[in-house]
């Protein structure tokens, strides 16, 4: 019953949803939110005409509505301008293409001027309806915080309201998405995003509230945005795996160990009880064989013994007759053989330490046959050589991550591939931190090798702190596989870097590992 309980307790925590946004996921996703400005000239200086919002779904493509640029769209002397949430300086865009009846548009940066972290599409909303996320641009915050109209072109945080889905349902010939999060002019184009930071929709409109009436916004689809998407040749990054946070991955995680733990003390006391039973029924067995063969011996030893007594009072009797003489020592031959028989067969008969020798030879052949028969039942595991590991979807915490599956060769020293050390924490993990000036996030793998399992969790990070981690990788060298002690030392070069993280990535990716050949098999 125990065990029952603890499954569905694992159960529910893998099926519940947060019950609210994660604000870490919401500033990950603001990092490719872009205000997008379109552009005059006021006596030769450049000027904004007018304003929204957008994100990105590649690093130099960008979703907004297709009535934010429809002035541009019209008259050739004005220009796109893309300003980023952080960081110097932005980037001119053209149109790759516009739908004005769903209101979405497709810009592309001018080349290398500017990359953008994509955000992540969602498979779709969530049945329960739950909290919601829009992310841009608002004018009204603008002029309530005096900001002029040439403080467009900097680089400023997007704004973040929150609110909860309130229905789907088709619109001005399109679908969209009925919501409470508070958006207002200039949010035009800004993602609408689950609890999990990923796109559920394009924020386009709000309807009039007159009288006090509650005010409610729509925001285009994904029905809409992602054939839109693919028609022009974009392939963006959706996520369906349910939206889990790093807290529930953590109950989950301390309930499997639980379980485990459960599950092998009970294992240990079945075990521990079939090895009394066996012990026993072993005794009874080697009692009776061990009793059985020294009252054989000893009858027989006996039997001898009676010969021999037999053949030396023939021998006396038969020596002193001259015609039996010859008899007389055959007798005393067979007399001292069976005297030497009995002799032996006393002395061989089985001792009483035998039966616990006879019950420990039956324990160890039964060991050993289980050993033998799971060895034959369960494929490879091993920890050591080519690997292949697959994502545990249970298990991870993903918004935009690619899931493929890792292949990893492991040897014993920590040096993974040949050519890649991890260190070793004062935990005993091995891990290794990846700061790389193409990838918008921190990462820190794991792997286990008692486990098979290796783990990946991603800080996405804003330019600041992004900056900040790569200082601190440039900071040292990672010793070469092969070095001694470079696994220590890795582990403690790596320490302040990981010291600057957050205490909580956004995402995690969990795998389970087996022997590459074992997992060839399997598919």
């Amino acid at each position: 019953m125990n065990r029952l309980l603890r499954t569905l307790a694992l159960l529910l925590i893998a099926l519940a949803g947060p019950a609210a946004a994660d604000p870490g996921d919401v500033d990950a996703a603001a990092r490719g939110v872009v205000r997008v400005v379109v552009i005059g000239a006021d006596g030769g200086e450049p000027a904004p005409v007018s304003h929204g919002s957008g994100f990105a779904v590649s690093a130099t493509q960008i979703v907004t509505n297709a009535h934010v640029v429809s002035e541009a769209l019209l008259d050739d002397t004005l220009r796109i301008g893309i300003v980023p949430s952080e960081g110097a300086g932005g980037a001119f865009a053209r149109v790759v293409a516009v739908s004005p009846r769903n209101d979405l548009a497709l810009l592309e940066i001018a080349s290398g001027s500017l990359r953008l972290p994509p955000l992540a599409l969602a498979g779709g909303i969530s049945a329960s309806l739950g909290e919601v996320s829009a992310v841009g641009y608002p004018m009204n915050v603008d002029l309530a915080q005096g900001l002029s109209m040439t403080d467009i072109f900097r680089a400023q945080p997007p704004v973040k309201s929150r609110g909860f889905v309130s229905g789907e349902r088709p619109s001005r010939q399109f679908d969209t998405i009925l919501h409470t999060a508070p958006i207002a002019r200039g949010n035009s184009g800004g993602p609408l995003l689950d609890p999990c930071g990923r796109v559920i929709g394009v924020n386009s409109f709000s309807a009039d509230s007159m009288s006090g009436d509650a005010e409610f916004y729509f925001a285009v689809s994904l029905r809409e945005l992602l054939p839109f998407l693919r028609d022009n040749g974009v392939e963006p990054i959706t996520n369906a795996l349910p939206c889990r946070s790093i807290d529930d991955l953590d109950a989950a995680e301390r309930q499997r160990m639980e379980a485990q733990q459960a599950q092998a003390r009970e294992q240990l006391a079945n075990r521990a009880e079939a090895l009394r039973e066996l012990r026993t029924n072993a005794r009874l067995t080697a009692q009776m064989e061990v009793l059985a063969a020294r009252e054989n011996a000893m009858a027989l030893a006996l039997i001898a013994l009676l010969g021999a007594v037999g053949g030396t009072y023939a021998s006396a009797m038969w020596r002193g007759n001259p015609a039996r003489r010859k008899h007389a020592g055959i007798a005393a031959g067979l007399a001292g053989a069976a005297l030497i028989t009995a002799a032996l067969l006393w002395i061989t008969r089985p001792g009483l330490s035998e039966i616990e020798d006879r019950v420990e030879a039956a324990v160890a052949a039964a060991q050993g046959k289980d050993a033998q028969d799971a060895a034959g039942a369960a494929p490879s595991l091993a920890a050591e050589g080519a690997l292949i590991c697959t994502l545990v979807p249970e298990r991870s915490r993903v918004t935009a991550a690619r899931t493929d599956d890792v292949a990893l060769e492991w040897s014993a020293d920590g040096c993974v591939n040949g050519r890649t050390q991890y260190g070793l924490g004062t935990g005993g993990e091995w891990a290794r931190v990846f700061a790389a000036q193409d990838d918008a996030a921190v990462a820190v793998n794991y792997y286990d090798p008692d486990t098979r399992t290796f783990r990946s969790d991603r800080y996405l990070l804003g330019q600041t702190a992004l900056a900040a981690a790569r200082e601190a990788r440039a900071a040292y060298t990672p010793p070469a596989c092969g070095v001694s002690d470079a696994a220590r030392t890795l582990g403690e070069q790596q320490s302040a870097l990981i010291a600057l993280l957050p205490d909580r990535p956004n995402e995690r990716l969990v795998y389970s590992c087996k022997a590459k050949s074992v997992a060839a098999d399997s598919h």
